[in-house]
């Protein structure tokens, strides 16, 4: 059962107290561990369908659940988007991982009514160099936007250097599908672009709670959703895409990551 809270509000955006943080850094935990299994385990040869078991099993053995089961009609517990597939990729028995594929894995958890989300790649096997080098950057794109979280500092400017490293390493950034808010709910305000500019969007105030997740595309932004079935988000090009996901909360003096 989830208890009552007070939730703190500037605009529309949630501040979180320090109670709140404390269930959502628990929630972060076992987010974390169940990527980690994710890791040890994901190969060459499995399917997806199996990917979404462990992450079923994994999070409800820790007493929490798996947040994208059932919300909004999603079928799985997990998103599985391999190669030219974006986001919200649905794991399905028929779709096996061959080498040389690349694979986001997002992972969300609930845990005590608190939300906490990640995603990471994985390269399967021997991977050719310009997917390696995608992957990579979109890893070292969230390390960029770390760098702009401050409190008191535009969130538009975490967007805007990010943009402006993908796109100084010859990639596009997806424009439609942002990060957001997170923490007593799954998807909060403020919704987060990584293609703002500079000085613009809410103010990062101390408590604020939000996921930092840029696609990067080995082509172009443009991006289209499958009509079949109305989640999976694929490039309009073909071409692969990457990203990484963490949700950082802004303290006094920086950042916290509660989600790796």
């Amino acid at each position: 059962m989830t208890r009552r809270r007070k939730i703190l509000k500037t605009g529309n955006v949630l501040v979180k107290s320090t109670a709140q943080l404390e269930g959502i850094r628990e929630s972060g935990r076992i987010n974390t561990a169940v990527l980690d299994y994710v890791q040890d385990h994901i190969c060459a040869g499995i399917s997806t369908e199996e990917i979404d078991r462990w992450v079923y099993e994994q999070t409800t053995r820790a007493g929490a659940v798996p947040a994208p089961l059932n919300y909004e009609g999603f079928p799985k517990s997990v998103c599985t988007s391999r190669n030219q597939a974006v986001c919200h990729g649905i794991p399905n028995e028929k779709e096996i991982l061959k080498e040389g594929d690349i694979i986001n894995v997002d992972v969300s958890t609930i845990y005590n009514g608190y939300f906490s989300d990640a995603s990471r790649m994985f390269c399967i096997g021997e991977v050719s160099e310009d997917k390696r080098r995608l992957v990579q950057t979109a890893k070292e794109a969230i390390q960029v936007g770390l760098l702009e979280v401050k409190p008191w500092k535009p969130l538009g400017d975490m967007g805007h250097a990010i943009h402006m490293y993908v796109k100084s390493r010859g990639y596009s950034v997806v424009e439609e599908i942002g990060g957001h808010g997170v923490g007593l709910q799954f998807h909060e305000e403020p919704w987060v672009s990584y293609v703002a500019a500079k000085g613009s969007g809410e103010i990062m105030v101390p408590g604020l709670v939000f996921t930092i997740e840029p696609m990067i595309n080995m082509g172009g932004p443009e991006v289209y959703v499958d009509d079949s079935n109305g989640w999976t988000v694929y490039t309009e090009d073909g071409m692969p895409s990457a990203q990484w996901e963490v949700t950082v909360a802004v303290t006094q003096d920086g950042y916290e990551i509660l989600t790796r």
